[in-house]
């Protein structure tokens, strides 16, 4: 498994991150075997949140996993925090809170990464700087980042948050790009001209945060995958055309396609089954050409201007 560095850090990851969303659906065999399957792929970089199945899924994992001192060394910790019923809350009680829960539930005492749980409007970056401080003092979280935030979100923060802030997990998929269409679509005035997130993708290529889109597969809103999905007939044949010539599955390319950036992407995936878990692995092994990765993005419906 290629690994690169996470954000402006030292920590070496997998480019592939196993999201653990759904871990929940699987008995403790199965549970065993997925994670087991992972770390003999290389994929030991395991993501997490306090929300998944209401904690039940960082427990899951613990068990499946087998969580042991020896274990813990072998692998890459990452989760969540600050979605509420109801609400965000990014405050200094609630982060504290949080991140003893999710230490208690993967039976460890530290986390590699906490990423706050989309934006709250209500933060108080003072509150969530002393909350880093403690954590970071008291050795039970390593690094931090956040998630869907925007840069001018990521800058209010900074205003007090002394700790880098190494990864940013937000939605991206070959239909789901308008943080790279808005870039080539510069003062047009079509839609996909239309600036969404702030130049997110800029941002994070100036400032060494790593992008880790999630719902790779998904087009919309959790409408549903795009691959093999009559709705997207031309992207389809593109990908398994390129799937082809290089011998690997659908899945695999899917996956290629936003690892072939170089903003140096770490992609969620969230799928639990065994099959499909290694052929997004094998994407580590694909560097798509240059008229690959634009053949397939134009195939998804984008025009080029």
């Amino acid at each position: 498994m290629r690994t690169i560095k996470l954000g402006s850090s030292t920590l070496e990851v997998p480019v592939i991150a196993v999201g653990c969303m759904r871990i929940n659906s699987l008995d403790k065999p199965e549970a065993e075997r997925f994670v087991q399957t992972a770390l003999e792929e290389g994929a030991n970089f395991f993501e997490h949140a306090d929300i998944y199945g209401s904690g039940t899924c960082e427990e899951i994992f613990a068990d499946a996993i087998h969580m042991s001192d020896d274990v813990r060394e072998k692998i890459i910790l990452q989760s969540k925090c600050g979605i509420r019923p109801g609400m965000f809350d990014f405050s200094k009680e609630h982060i504290l809170t949080s991140v003893d829960g999710i230490l208690k539930r993967l039976k460890t005492d530290y986390l590699d990464v906490l990423l706050l749980h989309r934006p709250d409007t209500l933060v108080e970056p003072e509150e969530v700087a002393e909350a880093f401080d403690l954590l970071e003092s008291s050795g039970k979280v390593r690094h931090f980042g956040v998630s869907n935030q925007k840069p001018m979100q990521i800058e209010l923060l900074k205003k007090s948050v002394k700790q880098p802030l190494v990864a940013n997990q937000l939605q991206l998929s070959i239909t789901n790009t308008t943080m790279i269409s808005n870039g080539f679509n510069v003062n047009m005035e079509n839609d996909a001209a239309v600036n969404r997130d702030g130049s997110i993708l800029d941002y994070s290529r100036l400032h060494d945060m790593t992008i880790q889109p999630w719902s790779p597969f998904q087009y919309g809103f959790f409408e549903g995958v795009f691959l093999d999905n009559d709705k997207f007939p031309d992207l389809n044949k593109k990908i398994d055309e390129v799937a082809k010539s290089y011998n690997v599955s659908n899945t695999t390319i899917a996956i290629a396609w936003l690892l072939r950036h170089p903003a140096r992407m770490q992609p969620v995936i969230g799928t639990m089954n065994i099959g499909r878990l290694q052929d997004c692995c094998k994407a580590s092994e694909i560097y798509l050409t240059r008229e690959e990765w634009y053949g397939i993005y134009r195939a998804a419906g984008n025009i080029l201007p």
